[in-house]
């Protein structure tokens, strides 16, 4: 046998729960009549996050406990006037949150029967004790405790929040609306800032290689429509927007010689770093617990579906949809840029082009969503009216991006402007003195 039933535990006041938050580590009190008992446990305990306290004997240790809070006690079985079986029955009347391990020979069986049944022992451990074994006693004791006080703590508050919420029987429905509502638009912001925040990123890191200036931006809002008629879900859809944003992350690793040069005219070894890129790419996303979708999406954007594409070589549908639609869109904006052969190709190349790997390079389905979006979905004009800082209003809507002079993303198109961010505005056009004029979209 090496534990008991769980000591009685009643409900702890919310003081504890203060008390437990302010102290750095928890405390363990060891009680023995020898003073080389005492430094063997001392010794034993120093690498766990406690203060140990000592104690001789019964008496003493029980004055220690009135001017100390304890989280465990560890006391040994035989000691004169108080043995351990008593001392852990008064610390179990008087401090029943103090966990109890009893230190016990062979012998004492009896004994320590009696102190299961009078101090409620958490566990008894046998003497000469393996020190793994006590200590992770002692942890586990210590950390049973504390989580004993939370939880009293908790059952606590919810009591009292359960009252609270009774007491608000006037216009519950209404004020529930209205925080959801403040809820729903502070998410909404989040999430365009999440957003615009990628995007700033995804432009610094193009400024290193003018070729790919727009390449992340483009790619990713052409993505996301081809994903948006393939009926993904919205979840998906954002992964694909912000893998289309940053699945060139992996350049910021290679070197300029690399970057300045048209895919189609790589040396071999120069094609084999290119190749890595998007490894890296996904290796950089490690720690975004949030983001191994994207990251999966990123490493896989040129995988071909016949099975011959890098850097794992996936077939068919073992590559991610989302990123069997990245390649199809990276491609295209790479044709009719002229990063794969240097000469930018026209848009009917470049179909021509993508629809000749259908079912080898590409998936088939998302080769002709990705036609049939491309050719039948066409803009609506845009009215476009430069204004200048001065005749700005709330409720602006940008036509084009705003750019500083150099070439940093300020400001996305489509983004509304309200009074706060005029202010700015104009106050960066001041301290840069610089005339601006931005483009407007009309109704």
């Amino acid at each position: 046998m090496t534990e008991t039933d769980a000591p009685d535990t009643p409900s702890a006041p919310p003081a504890i729960r203060s008390e437990t938050a302010t102290r750095a580590t928890w405390t363990v009190l060891c009680v023995d009549d020898e003073p080389s008992i005492l430094s063997a446990l001392k010794r034993v305990l120093r690498s766990e996050d406690c203060q140990v306290l000592q104690a001789g004997g019964g008496t003493e240790a029980l004055t220690l406990l009135e001017q100390h809070p304890v989280d465990v006690i560890v006391s040994d079985m035989r000691m004169p006037i108080m043995d351990g079986a008593q001392l852990l029955a008064q610390v179990r009347q008087r401090w029943p949150h103090t966990a109890r391990v009893l230190l016990t020979g062979y012998a004492d069986m009896n004994a320590t029967i009696a102190a299961i049944n009078e101090g409620q022992i958490y566990r008894y451990i046998h003497k000469p004790w393996d020190e793994t074994e006590l200590r992770l006693t002692v942890r586990q004791a210590a950390e049973r405790q504390l989580l004993e006080r939370e939880r009293a703590y908790l059952q606590a508050l919810t009591h009292t929040q359960n009252e609270e919420l009774k007491a608000l029987n006037t216009g519950l429905e209404q004020r529930v609306d209205e925080r959801t509502a403040e809820l729903q638009q502070a998410n909404d912001q989040l999430r365009r800032t999440y957003l615009t925040s990628i995007r700033i990123f995804s432009n610094l890191m193009e400024l290193r290689s003018g070729v790919l200036a727009g390449h992340g931006k483009r790619t990713a809002s052409l993505a996301r429509k081809v994903a948006q008629a393939m009926g993904l879900p919205e979840d998906a859809l954002q992964d694909v927007f912000v893998a289309g944003l940053l699945h060139d992350v992996g350049f910021l690793a290679l070197p300029d010689s690399i970057l300045g040069k048209p895919v189609g005219k790589l040396t071999a070894e120069e094609m084999a770093s290119y190749q890595r890129h998007p490894v890296l790419g996904a290796q950089s996303f490690m720690a975004l617990d949030d983001h191994q979708s994207v990251a999966t999406i990123i490493r896989s954007h040129h995988e071909r579906f016949d099975g011959s594409g890098f850097p794992d070589k996936l077939l068919g549908l073992q590559i991610p949809v989302g990123a069997r639609i990245l390649a199809v869109v990276d491609t295209y904006d790479d044709l009719t840029h002229g990063h794969l052969t240097g000469a930018p190709l026209t848009e009917a190349e470049a179909r021509t082009i993508l629809q000749r790997g259908r079912g080898t390079q590409f998936d088939a389905e998302v080769i002709d969503v990705f036609l049939h979006i491309t050719q039948e979905v066409k803009p609506k004009p845009i009215r476009i009216e430069s204004v200048g800082t001065e005749q700005l209003e709330p409720g602006m809507k940008l036509g084009k991006d705003i750019l500083s002079k150099e070439g940093v993303l300020l400001l996305s198109a489509g983004h509304v402007l309200t009074a706060d961010m005029i202010s700015r505005i104009r106050r960066y056009a001041k301290i840069e003195g610089l005339q601006l004029e931005l483009d407007i979209r009309l109704p």
